[in-house]
């Protein structure tokens, strides 16, 4: 694997390539990473991502337990208008290639609130691409004019439920079923 000094070295070029709205920001060991809004085009990429993740990851993002995400449920992720359906997308530079390593999302279920999501690579988590990706989301949702966040994951769910504290999410133990919890923060 290279140093952050190289790695960033080699992707410097292919990130200032990108036109559009997006932010180079760096992680906790070094690297840069890029996130963007997600795009049609990022279709296959998604689906790679999802595909890689592990099975605990992709069951405490879907709160199942899928193999391979299908045609509908990918028509579904891509589905965004950046009003009331919004993702961002991080991309690494890896010989070449933009990978996705983390996604974060939101839905509108009403006029003033969202259900949001975020889910990070395996080999990612623990560097900060959670909070970074959640950001961009909290402050895309203020802009918006949307007035709460809000995530139902498992219980079991540590790394989301640590996450969603540092950013200022309340938490509590969902009413209609206790192997859940629903994180919410006021905008």
């Amino acid at each position: 694997m290279l140093n952050a000094k190289d790695h960033n070295e080699r992707a410097a070029a292919m990130y200032a390539s990108i036109s559009g709205k997006h932010w180079i920001q760096a992680l906790r060991d070094g690297r840069h990473v890029l996130i963007r809004p997600l795009k049609e085009e990022d279709r296959q990429r998604e689906y790679d991502f999802i595909k890689h993740l592990s099975p605990e990851s992709r069951h405490m993002r879907f709160l199942a337990q899928i193999n391979e995400p299908g045609a509908a449920m990918l028509d579904q992720l891509m589905d965004v208008d950046c009003k009331t359906r919004l993702a961002y997308i991080a991309l690494i530079h890896d010989n070449g290639q933009l990978i996705e390593i983390g996604v974060s999302r939101y839905c509108a279920t009403s006029e003033h609130e969202c259900e949001c999501a975020v889910t990070v690579a395996d080999q990612w988590q623990h560097l900060g691409l959670g909070t970074l990706l959640m950001e961009h989301l909290i402050e895309a949702a203020r802009k918006n004019g949307y007035r709460q966040l809000y995530s139902i994951d498992s219980a079991d769910n540590a790394p989301m439920r640590d996450l969603a504290h540092s950013l200022g999410f309340e938490t509590r133990t969902d009413p209609d079923d206790a192997r859940q919890v629903i994180h919410r923060l006021y905008l």
